[in-house]
């Protein structure tokens, strides 16, 4: 990441022929927001000095409390690849702030920052690697997103046959302009899936970087007359997509989670970490999978994670150990979807590792085989506990994990699984093409 000042980012701004810079934020449930201001407001907005209206904004305050302000920390400067050559765009990501200058306890970046504070006292860095999985569909006449592809392409094919090689390059190269080391990029499991894998980093870094990533993915999709989804489960019969991620901590620039005479090359830190994750997994499924739709993926045979088990060969567990050691060492949790909001996801994934690494959890033995074949009384003999299967009883399990409570703080967690209780009381109510389908002739 770049180091910049506030003189620099001035400069950067006239060299570069810089004409609107975009003040980005995200809000409660993981969605880009940005206020759009002219060069001539830049060092206005470097002084802190750019307010909205956090009313209009869900989940954040009250009518008779709605001022706030944009706090940009300068080192996310950066020039959108995608925009005139003249006249340039380019965005800073923001903190918010009260009007008294206190962090506002409803942004999810100050909650990241906050959990990430506290494993520095301690001596930790939290680094996060992100996989992020999409598909890309067609779009109809109106420009409307739908679910429709021509191609029929799987894992790790190429073009003619991945008809989103083209795009997914561009995508590859625009990250890249912005400052990105992408490692690789593919088509995934299903028609018309792919993922762009860029390096891991610091955990605010790697954070900010996966709302980037989004944005660039859908804007030069767009280019190219399709439209890319995070969603999920867009389509029944397929494999959905994942945010997997990769997760370590080091201390005065070593990884702690590497020990080359551990089982499998990990240190106790490493178990410890995992035993708090699979800990407080239940109460978090909420936040690393959000929506409705999100417990569709966990379903056996798709090869996301439906029980609480890890494993150093499969890749159907909730967490599986990596092959790469050293440096590499990581342990790879694989539940969260590409839906979650990342700050919120990562605070919460750090601070229940380190809960781990103080209570000295101990996570029990891995599983290697299936676990979905197994019988109910098989799983129990062995301790194999399960996902929530519904966003409701995710949300029920959040609100009896006190811990949870704890690292969001009582603003989000109480605005959070109020608008997911609604969302899931909404979806109760509808009445689905499936139920027509089924129900409407026999009756």
């Amino acid at each position: 990441m770049n180091k910049y000042t506030k003189q620099d980012i001035i400069r950067l701004v006239e060299e570069e022929d810089v004409e609107f810079i975009r003040l980005q934020f995200t809000d409660m449930f993981g969605t880009f927001k940005n206020m759009a201001i002219t060069k001539s407001q830049l060092e206005k907005a470097l002084d802190n000095q750019c307010m909205f209206d956090g009313s209009s904004m869900e989940g954040f305050v009250r009518m008779e409390e709605p001022d706030m302000y944009l706090y940009p920390d300068l080192d996310t400067f950066a020039i959108f690849p995608w925009r005139p050559q003249q006249g340039k765009v380019a965005r800073v990501i923001c903190d918010i702030y009260r009007p008294d200058g206190q962090p506002f306890e409803g942004d999810p970046r100050y909650i990241l920052k906050k959990t990430l504070a506290e494993a520095k006292e301690i001596g930790y860095q939290f680094n996060v690697g992100p996989k992020c999985e999409f598909f890309l569909f067609h779009t109809d006449e109106e420009g409307r997103p739908t679910t429709t592809t021509h191609e029929r392409a799987g894992y790790f094919d190429l073009g003619p046959v991945d008809l989103g090689e083209n795009a997914r390059r561009d995508m590859v190269l625009a990250l890249e302009e912005m400052g990105f080391e992408i490692e690789c990029s593919h088509h995934e499991a299903a028609p018309a899936q792919h993922e762009i894998d860029f390096r891991y980093g610091e955990g605010l870094a790697a954070a900010d970087n996966i709302m980037t990533f989004k944005l660039a993915v859908k804007t030069i999709a767009k280019r190219f007359g399709l439209f890319a989804s995070f969603m999920p489960k867009p389509k029944h019969g397929v494999n959905g997509s994942g945010m997997h991620l990769n997760l370590s901590v080091s201390k005065d620039g070593k990884n702690m989670f590497h020990d080359p005479s551990g089982e499998w090359g990990l240190s106790q830190e490493a178990y410890f970490f995992m035993g708090g994750l699979m800990r407080h997994m239940r109460g978090m499924a909420a936040v690393t999978n959000p929506l409705v739709n999100s417990y569709k993926r966990l379903a056996p045979g798709y090869e996301a994670p439906r029980y609480i088990a890890w494993s150093a060969a499969s890749r159907g567990s909730l967490i599986r150990i990596p092959a790469g050691r050293g440096a590499s060492a990581r342990i790879e949790l694989r539940s969260p979807d590409p839906a979650a909001n990342p700050y919120l996801a990562f605070a919460l994934c750090l601070a229940a590792g380190l809960d781990g690494i103080k209570h000295q959890v101990q996570p029990p033995a891995p599983i290697h085989a299936n676990i979905s074949e197994m019988c109910a009384k098989e799983k129990q003999s062995l301790g194999i506990a399960s996902l929530p299967a519904d966003l409701h009883e995710a949300v029920g399990e959040m609100e009896q994990d006190p811990f949870v409570w704890q690292v969001l703080g009582p603003h989000i967690s109480q605005g959070y699984a109020k608008a997911k209780k609604a969302e899931w009381a909404s979806y109760q109510a509808q009445v689905t093409d499936w139920e027509i389908s089924n129900y409407l002739y026999k009756t």
